[in-house]
């Protein structure tokens, strides 16, 4: 099963795409993907039911959030309302390891996304603040990024030996399904994406969508 791990809808600031408009288009151009995961920017959206959507399009479409620290932008899946009041989503200085203690204590998983690129990823930060505990997964393919950028996340991955995701990172409706993350087994919900990413049963693609 391949799932796009990082997407943001309208309901992130700087999001421009709609639910059903990524669906339609993973309809329309065949994207290879069989779901994806919206991870709104400093929120998690508890409002929203996709459940309808998920069942006209033959689509799995999950929840997570993005959350910015000192080390740069984390995505936080199985977010939970225990988890969300433990810290507070909406700041943009929020220190990592609060949020990975967190994690560990609401049973979520914290992965740095783009952590190659320039001042939001984790490995910009290294330098100043040493190698984080915690972490052991981290996107590897971002769609998002330029350059070399997926390249340093892999380099990064390597050194320290981190899992890798993949994302498309995608805030307009074309960009999604560059990249993913493919599972050994379904994930049809929450619990069972955590569960897998837990277990290491995946690996991230680059997919064309052009």
């Amino acid at each position: 099963m391949i799932l796009d791990l990082h997407s943001h809808s309208i309901k992130s600031d700087d999001g421009r795409a709609k639910v059903k408009n990524y669906c339609q288009w993973i309809r329309k151009r065949d994207i290879g993907i069989d779901g994806f995961v919206l991870s709104e920017h400093r929120q998690f959206d508890n409002d929203s039911d996709y459940s309808p959507l998920a069942e006209e399009f033959g689509l799995t479409i999950l929840k997570a959030s993005e959350v910015e620290t000192e080390y740069g932008h984390i995505l936080v899946y199985g977010v939970t309302p225990a988890l969300q009041q433990a810290f507070d989503f909406t700041r943009t200085d929020l220190r990592l390891a609060d949020v990975v203690n967190a994690c560990e204590d609401h049973g979520a998983l914290p992965i740095p996304a783009h952590p190659g690129r320039p001042k939001v990823g984790m490995g910009a930060h290294i330098a100043t603040h040493g190698v984080p505990e915690g972490i052991r997964i981290v996107e590897t393919y971002n769609g998002g990024s330029r350059g070399n950028e997926n390249d340093h996340a892999l380099s990064l991955a390597a050194e320290q030996g981190y899992l890798g995701i993949g994302g498309s990172d995608a805030h307009i409706v074309s960009h999604i399904g560059r990249c993913a993350t493919r599972f050994d087994g379904p994930v049809s919900s929450d619990a069972e994406l955590l569960e897998a990413l837990k277990a290491g049963a995946f690996e991230a693609i680059e997919l064309e969508t052009e």
